[in-house]
């Protein structure tokens, strides 16, 4: 599979600039259906690739192929692909965790850290309670999910669409960026505290991260 994405990669910088975008946008519409086949999907799009560069060849364009509705026809192809969830899909997500765990404990403990040695306005030592934590932890693991899905919605929706950058720029930036940051202030902030307390030095959360950063590293290597 990894030798048809490449050859993909190779092939499409043949196109002409029109007939790129419009492939360009296809292909990621398509490869952001994350629930369908990974090795038919490449295939479909190997192919797809093939017919536009001969109708290139031919002096005609995308939309011989496509036709006036591009995203009507991705639909039509995305609907025939076989569902499934693949090993890779699996690894992915579990980076993600690990890269998402690796930058709050490290961030967390350099915090902690600046203000206690810099600012003198807190303790070396916390006490966490666990209750608190999971529930943390747990709610924080879903607003990034949904940070991702909705990144991921945003990227079809603004396939074969002409976007302002500037819309972008400060769409994105709200809606993916200030948004999920009060949010996680707006969950840490009002949680109550229950369930039993462990207390510890601040500074463990930076190996902690540094071992769940290598984790995802790991992960990656394997995708």
């Amino acid at each position: 599979m990894e030798a048809i994405i490449q050859a993909n990669n190779q092939k499409r910088k043949l196109l002409n600039e029109k007939n790129k975008k419009i492939y360009e946008d296809m292909l990621m519409y398509i490869r952001l259906s994350y629930d369908k086949s990974e090795e038919e999907t490449e295939e479909i799009l190997m192919e797809l690739l093939d017919h536009l560069f001969i109708l290139q060849e031919e002096g005609k364009d995308a939309e011989e192929l496509f036709g006036e509705d591009p995203q009507r026809y991705a639909d039509e192809i995305i609907n025939e692909l076989p569902k499934t969830v693949s090993k890779k899909r699996l690894l992915l997500f579990g980076m993600g965790v690990s890269y998402f765990f690796a930058v709050s404990a490290m961030f967390q403990g350099l915090l902690s850290i600046i203000l206690f040695y810099v600012f003198n306005q807190s303790e070396i030592s916390q006490t966490y309670s666990v209750g608190t934590v999971l529930v943390n932890t747990c709610l924080s693991l879903g607003v990034a999910a949904l940070v991702l899905y909705g990144i991921i919605r945003y990227l079809r929706w603004s396939c074969f669409k002409q976007v302002s950058k500037v819309f972008e720029f400060v769409f994105t930036g709200i809606l993916f960026g200030v948004l999920p940051f009060c949010l996680f202030m707006f969950i840490f902030y009002f949680m109550p505290s229950f369930g039993p307390t462990i207390t510890f030095d601040v500074y463990w959360f930076i190996p902690i991260g540094i071992v769940l950063f290598f984790m995802g590293q790991k992960l990656r290597k394997q995708v």
